[in-house]
C-alpha cells in the first residue's frame, strides 16, 4: 500500500500501510497535533489552503479518452443508486458491444462498486504514473474501495475528500471510453459540486423510490444539477412495485408513481421502472449484477430499456 500512501497524501493526512485513515481531531487533541507540526510544514499547509481558496470555480476539463460522462445520482441514500449505476453500465455494454464502458465510484465514504462488480485489489500504475482501472464483466472500474481496506472507514474532512476526488477524476488511465458512468454519493454537497464543476457531464440520471421522503431529496438533486448546468436526462423509479412470488399479488410498498409525479413537476420523463425484487438484491450482493447474470429476466430487461432511453437522450459525441 506504499504507493497509495503517497498517492493520497494531502495536507498532513495520509493512508497508512494497513489502510487506516488518519484525520485531524477537534479540541485539545487537535492542538497537540498542531504543535507537532514543524514551522515549515505548517506554512506549507497554509499556502496550500490559500491556493485552493484563491482558485474560485474550477475550469471544466474533459477526462482524457472519455467521450461522454453520465452521472447517476440521488438526493437520498438507500434508494438503489449504486445498483442502478452498475446495471446501467452493463446494459449500455450489452445493448451495443462496440461501445467501451467505464464505471467510476466517487462515493468516498461508502463505495459499493467493488462488491457489486466482484473486484478486489489495488490498481496498477501505468508508465505515466496513472492508476489503471480494474476490469470485470467487460467494464473498467475505479473506486475509492480499491485504495483502502474493505472494512476500514475513511475518516476525512472536506479538503481531503476533494483531493481524493481530484485524483479519481484526473489520475486514472481509462484508455478510450464511449461512456463513463459515475456513481455519485447521496446528497448535494461538496463531491457533487466538485464533479459537476470539474468535468463536462453529458447528462444526469436521478434515482428515487416512489416514497415521498425520497422524492423530496430527488427533487433537490435534480435542481442542483440544473443550477450547475448539467442536463437531467430523466428519473428512474426504483423499487416501484413488489410482486408476491407465490400469489402474484402486486403491492406498492413505497407508494405508486411518485417518481412520475415528480417528473411532471420538473418537466422531465421517467426513464423506466425497476421492481423491488429479490433477484436484484441477491445478484448485487454476490457480485454478479442481474444484467450480467440473468440477462433474460424481466428485471434485467428493465435496465436494458432504461439504457436505451438514456442513449436516446444523449447528444452525439461530435456535438
Amino acid at each position: 500500500m506504499g504507493i497509495w500512501r503517497r498517492l493520497l497524501l494531502f495536507g498532513g493526512v495520509s493512508l497508512r500501510a494497513g489502510g487506516g485513515a488518519t484525520a485531524p481531531l477537534g479540541g485539545s487533541r487537535a492542538m497537540v497535533c498542531r504543535r507537532q507540526l514543524s514551522g515549515a510544514e505548517s506554512e506549507t499547509l497554509k499556502q496550500r489552503r490559500t491556493q485552493i481558496m484563491s482558485r474560485g470555480l474550477p475550469k471544466q476539463k474533459p477526462i482524457e479518452g472519455v467521450k461522454q460522462v453520465l452521472v447517476v445520482a440521488s438526493g437520498k441514500g438507500g434508494v438503489g443508486k449504486s445498483t442502478t449505476a452498475v446495471n446501467l453500465a452493463l446494459a449500455l455494454a450489452a445493448n451495443d458491444s462496440s461501445k467501451a464502458i467505464g464505471l467510476l465510484d466517487v462515493d468516498v465514504y461508502g463505495p459499493s462498486i467493488p462488491k457489486m462488480m466482484n473486484l478486489k485489489g489495488n490498481p496498477e500504475l501505468s508508465q505515466s504514473n496513472l492508476m489503471r482501472p480494474l476490469l470485470n464483466y467487460g467494464i473498467a472500474c475505479m473506486s475509492m474501495g480499491f485504495l483502502v481496506e474493505e472494512n476500514e472507514p475513511v475518516v476525512w474532512r472536506g479538503l481531503m475528500v476533494m483531493s481524493a476526488i481530484e485524483k479519481l477524476l484526473r489520475q486514472v488511465d481509462w484508455g478510450q471510453l464511449d461512456y463513463l458512468v459515475v456513481d455519485m454519493p447521496p446528497g448535494t454537497g461538496d463531491v457533487q459540486l466538485s464533479v459537476s464543476q470539474n468535468i463536462p457531464i453529458t447528462g444526469a440520471v436521478i434515482v428515487s423510490t416512489p416514497q415521498d421522503v425520497a422524492l423530496m431529496d430527488a427533487h433537490k438533486g435534480a435542481e442542483m444539477f440544473r443550477k450547475v448546468h448539467v442536463p437531467v436526462l430523466g428519473l428512474v423509479q426504483n423499487m416501484s412495485v413488489f410482486q408476491c412470488p407465490k400469489c402474484k399479488h402486486k403491492t406498492h410498498i413505497f407508494g405508486a408513481d411518485g417518481a412520475r409525479k415528480l417528473a411532471q413537476t420538473l418537466g422531465l420523463e421517467v426513464l423506466g421502472d425497476i421492481p423491488l425484487h429479490l433477484n436484484i438484491r441477491e445478484a448485487s450482493d454476490t457480485g454478479q449484477p442481474i444484467v450480467f447474470s440473468q440477462p433474460e429476466s424481466d428485471e434485467a430487461k428493465a435496465y436494458l430499456r432504461i439504457a436505451v432511453e438514456v442513449v436516446r437522450r444523449l447528444p452525439s459525441p461530435s456535438e
